[in-house]
């Protein structure tokens, strides 16, 4: 009985030797592989969470260098966020921020560098709007008013809409285009809509430009 258990167990042997022999080096490379993975997976979760952190601390220097109204040291942290964390959320919310807090400190050129790197390498569209709108902001403020209306051709995220409108009927109201200026604003102020505390300013704008905000037709038969 032992003598035939050992030939079934040497014929077990024999036949996972074979199968090893066959099958050995491809179960073994998929193994090395599929751990691999796991590996360099968890490696990437992990440099993403240090390169995070690491960019949440100096926006939060940002954040302080712009209440301590020091441009200096809000331009040093801003160019070493984008040297060492550009592809970060971070990095754009810090630059938006440097970009208001130097415009207010007297530094129009970091401001306008500030918000052009986020218009040129964010990969968030309302990022991009955001800084864009405050661009056209800082034309309009330099009456490079054609410049400013360049910058509002650029499509906007839906939200950003009735904004970048508004912020047209300011350059071409500067202009003394009151007319385009009016198209504008009731571009603005039908996109709105009555939930937006923003629209009362546009209707200010309306207003003073002699525009009743009551015989204006309603948001689905807005200009384009």
């Amino acid at each position: 009985m032992a003598k035939h258990l050992d030939l079934e167990e040497q014929e077990q042997l024999d036949q996972i030797k074979h199968f090893w022999a066959q099958y050995g080096n491809l179960i073994t490379w998929v193994l090395i592989v599929v751990f691999g993975s796991m590996a360099a997976w968890n490696g990437w979760n992990y440099w993403q969470r240090s390169q995070a952190t690491k960019a949440a601390a100096l926006y939060d220097e940002i954040e302080r260098a712009a209440v301590a109204r020091d441009a200096d040291r809000i331009e040093r942290a801003l160019t070493e966020m984008k040297d060492r964390f550009a592809g970060t959320t971070f990095a754009a919310q810090g630059a938006l921020l440097a970009g208001k807090t130097l415009f207010e400190a007297g530094k129009a050129d970091g401001a306008r560098a500030a918000l052009s790197w986020v218009v040129e390498k964010s990969s968030d569209g309302s990022y991009q709007a955001v800084a864009r709108l405050r661009l056209a902001a800082l034309d309009l403020e330099a009456k490079a008013h054609d410049q400013a209306l360049k910058t509002l051709e650029a499509p906007f995220p839906k939200a950003f809409e009735p904004l970048a409108a508004d912020r047209r009927g300011d350059v071409y109201l500067a202009q003394g285009k009151t007319d385009d200026a009016k198209t504008q604003y009731q571009n603005a102020w039908r996109a709105l809509g009555g939930r937006f505390e923003y629209r009362k300013l546009v209707e200010v704008k309306l207003a003073s430009l002699g525009v009743d905000v009551s015989t204006l037709s309603p948001a689905t038969e807005a200009s384009p």
